[in-house]
């Protein structure tokens, strides 16, 4: 390992902790370029696991041998940027509090076909951009037998900083892509189900909807929930019911009790 020492902020190699925006590290124009940021070992592990490679470590003088040494021998000869607590805050904008931070290669973006192979339950995220959402919805996703994840393009990414923290790696768990269109899974035999408050819609309980053999839980923004064109060509719209008069969860509890409702049964 290459133990190299912060000494300027402008120091070549540390600009993906700091400088460079989210939009920077995606590096759209040229995604074999892109690039996010993972963070404490136990995230940084579930990515390890799951084949996504290092480019840089980044962890405070003391964690070297400690929090991060396990992190640093699984990721071979890769520099470790590291500095005292003032410096490492001035540059990521925060105190390393878990420890460490890893640059990781961005993977290439998956086709649809391929993320819903073998799926049978899969999630629709339809312009939700809230991070803490984005990553409490794969974290449900991976937790309660979602085989798919698809965003539409206004969603947010997956793999922000917040989003990759907020899901404790989940996003590395379940296979996600980007969709242009729900309306695109019904090629490949799944049914949609709209998450909407509608004078049609059906209870979540309705138990047609767990016997689907491939379903897609389309779920809307934070505020405005599903455009009417997603709702109008949906094979199912779905309310969960509420008490006290509230009219709805936030998206990332409803996708929790949608996920756990809609699991299929034999």
């Amino acid at each position: 390992m290459a133990i190299i020492e912060i000494t300027s902020l402008t120091q070549p190699g540390v600009e993906v902790y700091g400088s460079l925006t989210e939009a920077q590290l995606r590096s759209r124009l040229d995604p074999s370029r892109g690039i996010f940021i993972a963070e404490s070992p136990k995230v940084i592990n579930v990515a390890l696991d799951a084949g996504y490679r290092p480019l840089s470590l980044l962890c405070e003088r003391r964690h070297i041998c400690g929090d991060a040494s396990g992190i640093i021998d699984r990721c071979g000869d890769i520099p470790v940027y590291t500095g005292g607590r003032e410096i490492l805050a001035s540059l990521t904008g925060y105190t390393l509090t878990r420890g460490v931070l890893c640059a990781m290669h961005r993977p290439e973006a998956l086709a649809v076909s391929d993320v819903c192979r073998d799926a049978r339950r899969v999630v629709v995220i339809d312009g939700v951009v809230d991070t803490t959402n984005i990553g409490a919805i794969f974290r449900s996703a991976a937790a309660l037998g979602i085989d798919a994840v698809l965003l539409t393009p206004a969603s947010c990414d997956p793999l922000n900083r917040r989003a990759v923290r907020v899901s404790m790696g989940s996003v590395f768990l379940v296979p996600w892509t980007w969709i242009d269109s729900p309306d695109s899974l019904k090629p490949l035999g799944f049914k949609t189900a709209a998450m909407a408050l509608t004078d049609n819609s059906v209870s979540i309980d309705d138990p047609k909807l767990v016997y689907e053999p491939k379903l897609a839980v389309i779920m809307g923004t934070e505020g405005d929930g599903l455009s009417r064109e997603a709702v109008a060509s949906a094979d199912y719209v779905v309310r969960i019911p509420m008490s006290h008069g509230v009219d709805s969860l936030n998206v990332a509890a409803a996708a929790a009790v949608a996920f756990w409702q809609l699991r299929r049964r034999e």
